[in-house]
């Protein structure tokens, strides 16, 4: 199968439009909007290819720049063809009550992710009663596969040669998210998951702060979606863990049930 990076070798104007979608993608993750600076630099582009391009898709309505922060927002136009795909892709309305119970019921903050390539993007959050909570995650942020514990649970379920391909794609998770993320621990934390049900995150992106996820099925039995839970350490200890993986798996289960007896 040919890769994203050699069609883009190949098809006119392809690498223009990748570069677009990235900073859409990045517009888009960030709640107030982001800086020309900051955009280029997480795009791996240059002050001035960000500026021209993040021009055009204003003058498309895709992106907005306020006058007062100068800070590069969506635009109209992103918003009209979000509904308009949302009767297809959208499953927020089917999972937002599980999501919520799943928080009222562990007191932790929840969430429902969903697989965006080899990504995961955070689509609900529902904030738990305890008062200390983890801000790492957040409705329209993205991390890897394999990262977070809804990329986790969703990688561990994903057939072998799907999990050799992308480990081969990205062999800069070790050097970006730490020595955890190489292809050995990696592969190790993926048994683990499967064996367990629900995938562990045990500080690994913010110390202190962890995470448990599990993954939600399609109609196929793909898993393309997790619902996840993080807080405090101390509230992910060996005395409750068992039973937040329980309570977790369970709303999963039902999750996954309700999008196989609606989703055609």
């Amino acid at each position: 199968m040919e890769s994203a990076a050699s069609s883009r070798r190949t098809v006119p104007g392809a690498q223009a439009i990748a570069r677009a979608s990235a900073l859409l993608r990045l517009v888009s993750a960030s709640a107030d909007g982001g800086s020309l600076q900051q955009l280029a630099k997480d795009a791996g582009l240059s002050r001035s290819t960000a500026h021209r391009l993040l021009t055009a898709l204003k003058l498309e309505g895709l992106v907005d720049q306020d006058p007062a922060t100068s800070r590069w927002t969506t635009g109209p136009e992103l918003y009209l063809m979000g509904t308009a795909a949302a009767s297809r892709y959208d499953i927020t309305e089917l999972s937002r009550d599980i999501v919520r119970s799943l928080a009222v019921k562990t007191e932790e903050s929840a969430f429902l992710s969903t697989r965006r390539a080899d990504e995961t993007v955070c689509l609900i959050r529902e904030e738990g009663s305890f008062p200390i909570r983890s801000f790492v995650l957040s409705e329209g942020i993205r991390f890897p596969l394999g990262v977070a514990s809804a990329g986790i649970a969703i990688l561990s379920f994903l057939p072998d040669h799907d999990v050799d391909a992308y480990l081969s794609r990205h062999p800069e998770l070790e050097e970006r998210w730490g020595p955890a993320h190489g292809p050995g621990p990696m592969r190790r934390r993926l048994q683990e998951t499967k064996a367990r049900g629900y995938a562990l995150n045990p500080g690994l992106i913010v110390e202190g702060s962890w995470g448990i996820g599990a993954a939600v099925f399609d109609r196929e039995g793909r898993a393309e979606w997790a619902l996840s839970l993080t807080g405090a350490e101390f509230r992910f200890g060996p005395d409750r863990l068992p039973q937040l993986g329980r309570t977790l798996l369970a709303h999963a289960h039902q999750l996954s049930s309700r999008i196989a007896s609606v989703r055609r």
